[in-house]
């Protein structure tokens, strides 16, 4: 994939997988690299969604500071 990869492509391509598999139109060969590319996805989306927590939460705790400190 030459574009950066991020949370929104990576969802995209989750939800474009997940619909051939159901409609099963991925042939019998590639299924097993669909499988792997679509868990590659989600440990992906995942670390993603871990990091931007921790974000988050540090931003909140910076924002209880106490004016002055």
């Amino acid at each position: 994939m030459s574009e950066e990869l991020n949370y929104q492509k990576a969802m995209d391509e989750l939800q474009e997988i997940s619909r051939a598999i159901e409609n099963e139109t991925i042939p019998l060969d590639d299924l097993a690299k669909k499988v792997k590319r679509a868990s590659e996805l989600i440990t992906f989306c995942r670390q993603k969604l871990r990091s931007t927590e921790d974000e988050v939460n540090k931003i909140i705790d910076g924002m209880d500071l106490p004016e002055g400190d």
